[in-house]
């Protein structure tokens, strides 16, 4: 079992490539697992949840290891259509449009590239996010 936080190699593999490719973002540690940011905004924090935390995750889709999560923001309208649906997404315990997700092998690359670049786009000034749409998408494998 991992540290509490740490991410796992592959999952970050995925993800670096995908944020890497929004307009100035950046990657910095956070108080648990890696944040990335456009200015002193977060775009998207993956971490490696900690049982022994008071985490906010639905712990009845965990058996084992303590969950990869990924939080990032979506229009607020969005919000209760993707949360609604349930696994691998839920709803954070702060912010008015933050979402979550459980990672793992069940994950959908592009979908995360979407939602990542969408949460990116909320969270950036207007003309790095008029940017976005001139970006390349990563390959993502």
């Amino acid at each position: 079992m991992s540290a509490p936080g740490d991410v796992p190699p592959d999952i970050l593999s995925r993800l670096r490539p995908i944020c890497r490719a929004l307009p100035e973002a950046y990657e910095e540690p956070a108080w648990i697992g890696l944040r990335w940011r456009i200015r002193q905004r977060t775009v998207a924090h993956v971490y490696t949840a900690d049982p022994d935390r008071r985490l906010c995750y639905p712990r009845d889709w965990v058996t084992g290891e303590p969950p990869v999560l990924l939080t990032f923001r979506v229009p607020a309208d969005d919000l209760l259509g993707l949360t609604g649906s349930g696994f691998p997404f839920f709803r954070a315990g702060w912010g008015h449009n933050v979402a979550a997700m459980v990672l793992g092998d069940h994950t959908d690359w592009t979908e995360v590239a979407e939602l990542l670049t969408d949460s990116y786009c909320e969270m950036a000034p207007k003309f790095l996010a008029a940017r976005v749409a001139a970006v390349a998408r990563p390959d993502l494998g």
